[in-house]
């Protein structure tokens, strides 16, 4: 991470997350939060659905669901979350990578891109895929760790396909709130594919970064949230999941 000088600082950036991440690391699927009030805070970000029905990603103020099946579907507002990370995008300077590039090459070309590990940034990348591997996860009952279901999840790979990547880069210091490193989700141009990113292959792709420096955090008034124990490190089960 060197580039300081290549992205602009927006005057103004911040990321809100409707809960802590170690809630949901811990089985704790039904916080209940109404995507519309996700949306009074971002236009685009990611997260998943009450009881961990599927992958969420938002784009332009559109909210899909990729579910277990594979199937893409755009929801309205009275859905409901137990976490979700948004933003109001606004890109600093776009990045291009012209070339196929192994999954490893452009997952350190990707974090060369941000000038420091000790901030947020929002990622969106737009282009063409020589290879994707993506996952989605089946409906769970609450309770059960997350690091539980890992050999449930689904799992789909796609050749030669067009689309965006979408998520965020967490310090590793805020694991208990977010997932740290890069968490992408990937949307197809058609609407039709996606999920939670496992694997990338790019070939042609434009990459815009997002500084943000700020963070606003929703604390969830539920009574498993109110009474549950979160002193156990979570970050081997959640490090299991996501990557």
């Amino acid at each position: 991470m060197n580039h300081s000088d290549k992205i602009a600082l927006p005057p103004d950036s911040s990321i809100y997350l409707c809960a802590p991440v170690n809630a949901l690391v811990e089985g704790i699927y039904e916080e209940n939060i109404h995507l519309s009030e996700i949306l009074k805070h971002g236009d685009f970000g990611l997260g998943t659905f009450d009881d961990l029905d599927g992958e969420m990603i938002i784009l332009d103020g559109h909210c899909y669901q990729i579910n277990s099946a594979g199937k893409v579907l755009e929801v309205g507002e009275q859905v409901l979350t137990p976490f979700a990370a948004v933003t109001f995008y606004v890109a600093g300077d776009h990045y291009e990578l012209n070339e196929p590039t192994s999954a490893g090459q452009f997952m350190r070309w990707l974090n060369d891109l941000l000038p420091s590990p000790n901030l947020f940034y929002a990622i969106r990348i737009e282009g063409e895929f020589a290879h994707l591997k993506v996952r989605s996860v089946p409906k769970q009952a609450n309770y059960r760790p997350l690091s539980a279901i890992n050999n449930e999840q689904v799992v789909f790979e796609f050749d030669n396909i067009t689309g965006t990547l979408a998520g965020f880069f967490t310090p590793d210091f805020l694991s208990s709130l977010s997932v740290p490193g890069l968490h992408l989700h990937f949307l197809s141009a058609d609407r039709q594919h996606g999920g939670h990113l496992l694997e990338c292959v790019p070939r042609q792709i434009r990459a815009g970064i997002q500084l943000i420096n700020k963070m606003e955090l929703s604390l969830p008034l539920t009574s498993d949230y109110l009474r549950w124990d979160f002193h156990r490190n979570i970050r081997q089960d959640l490090d299991k999941v996501e990557k």
